[in-house]
């Protein structure tokens, strides 16, 4: 479980490719408060990761193939930016919201607009995805916890303020970036009980 805290910013320094699976090798920017171990979940660009190898200051991360084709890690080169954020401890604040580390979906920076010191990303994704989506709720982009300001026909807009820009891979978008999108768990578990027949069939399934 993560909150969507961007904690450090890491460089991709090696990608061995073994078929359709591999490892990434990535360098945080500084170290992290809590010294990682093997084993240790850590959420790479919003993908929950496990820690498989470590040398010095690189930590590895074998990667699936699925994970490569369902994110935007299957799109990262060499030197490129990611976001990393340790697993939320007991006892953690929660300074963003609750994000699984699960990618829902990709979508693409449609447009990067400029307002006073902050920016307006508007970000284009499937309906599938929209359909988790409610104005002023959440969405973990990259793994960054963020605010739905606005919601299109085909995506939403987001607001971001220069500390956020600064802190995390957002430096480095450009129109046509691919993003991973996680939506809020809240809005996957009432689309799922729509699924099932809204409330009525819910109450039917818990009486048996």
């Amino acid at each position: 479980m993560f909150t969507g805290m961007v904690q450090r910013l890491g460089n991709i320094t090696k990608i061995k490719m073994e078929g359709a699976a591999g490892r990434i090798t990535v360098v945080p920017n500084r170290p992290f408060d809590k010294p990682n171990q093997l084993g240790d979940s850590i959420a790479v660009n919003g993908a929950c990761l496990t820690v498989a190898a470590m040398e010095d200051d690189k930590v590895m991360f074998d990667v699936w193939g699925e994970t490569f084709d369902k994110t935007n890690l299957g799109k990262k080169k060499l030197g490129d930016v990611v976001n990393l954020e340790q697993a939320l401890a007991l006892g953690d604040t929660l300074g963003g919201h609750i994000v699984t580390g699960h990618v829902d979906n990709t979508g693409t920076v449609a447009k990067i607009e400029e307002v006073d010191r902050d920016f307006k990303f508007t970000i284009e994704c499937s309906r599938d995805m929209l359909m988790l989506m409610v104005s002023k709720g959440s969405i973990a982009i990259d793994g960054i916890s963020l605010t739905v300001a606005e919601l299109t026909d085909n995506g939403f807009i987001v607001h971001i303020i220069p500390h956020t820009i600064q802190e995390t891979d957002m430096s480095e978008f450009k129109v046509g970036t691919k993003v991973n999108l996680e939506a809020d768990i809240l809005g996957k578990h009432v689309q799922r009980i729509l699924e099932f027949g809204g409330g009525q069939g819910y109450r039917l399934n818990l009486n048996g």
